[in-house]
């Protein structure tokens, strides 16, 4: 998963990249049962159904038209980012994707604007599909060079969240694109756990280790805290050479207008990634609302599928 801060890229050793590299194409193990603890490995589309785009994983849902936003620092600069979940989706490397929306801003100012493509696999295994990260500069020029699509130029796909993380379990590739440098690494590191934070109080929280292995030291680790049936409510660091530190400031869903702008401004941004990044983007399907997914077999779509609400906060 994309660090919450802006890193620098490294070369990327290719003895390292081919320690984690695995061709997915070739991946067809079935990732079953309730404790099995899914890699990168085993990706393949047919683990996706129509309901990929319902990302309802227990630590890692993002039900359409929420927003997340955490507060904190970057060293010494304030930081913050405001995530969205739009009502958009974008077929990536022959799997539907839910469309979402962040930005990071540093000292109030915009530093990058960016969407990601989640699914959700049939055994409740979430994914990273790829990236669009705009990178604002001070003096206004805007770039992309970071932006990656699972199935382009050697890019695959990886693991967000687990359907049943556990502890003492193996380390996962979260993605990993060598054209730009892009490759993190996640465990398991604590599960469990109590954190308190502006949004309220929380209890069996997930704790997340995640790391680039080729660019340590300097970029360190971080910690995220996942609560459940809400997601990340906290970021800590260790080591590296800017560590942020970031708590849930608000969590919440949107108004239908501000949904609606949401989704104008994803639109926008998938439809300027086909100039900006025309070597990635060429060939892939616009971005689209969400069509309607029925619960039942039998049952008649609705003219927008709506999620459900996600669980509220302990409060002590």
């Amino acid at each position: 998963m994309r660090r919450f801060s802006r890193r620098g890229l490294a070369a990327v050793g290719l003895a390292a990249l081919a320690a984690l590299s695995l061709p997915q194409a070739e991946a067809h193990h079935v990732p079953s049962g309730p404790d099995y603890q899914a890699t990168e490995k085993d990706f393949a589309v047919e683990h996706f159904s129509a309901n990929s785009i319902n990302v309802n994983n227990k630590f890692l849902p993002v039900p359409p038209g929420t927003t997340f936003t955490l507060t904190g620092t970057v060293g010494n600069s304030a930081h913050q980012v405001v995530f969205t979940v739009t009502e958009l989706t974008k077929v990536v490397n022959g799997v539907r994707t839910q469309v979402l929306w962040d930005r990071d801003f540093n000292e109030g100012a915009l530093l990058e604007e960016e969407l990601a493509f989640w699914a959700q696999d049939d055994f409740g295994n979430v994914w990273l599909f790829g990236e669009y990260p705009e990178e604002h500069a001070e003096d206004g020029t805007i770039s992309a060079p970071s932006t990656w699509l699972a199935g382009n130029q050697e890019a695959a796909a990886g693991i967000l969240m687990r359907a049943n993380p556990q502890t003492g379990t193996s380390q996962y590739v979260q993605g990993e694109a060598p054209a730009v440098e892009f490759l993190d690494v996640a465990s398991v590191f604590a599960v469990n756990q109590s954190t308190c934070v502006p949004t309220g109080c929380y209890d069996g929280v997930l704790v997340i280790d995640e790391h680039d292995p080729n660019q340590q030291p300097q970029d360190g680790h971080q910690f995220k805290y996942h609560a459940p049936d809400v997601g990340i409510v906290q970021v800590t660091a260790r080591g590296g050479e800017d560590p942020e530190t970031l708590v849930a400031t608000e969590h919440r869903k949107l108004t239908r207008e501000e949904l609606d702008a949401a989704n104008a401004r994803a639109l926008e941004l998938d439809q300027r990634a086909y100039t900006m990044v025309p070597e990635v983007w060429t060939g892939t399907e616009p971005a689209v609302l969400r069509p309607a997914v029925p619960t039942d077999p039998n049952e008649v779509p609705p003219a927008r599928q709506r999620s459900r609400k996600t669980g509220e906060a302990r409060k002590r």
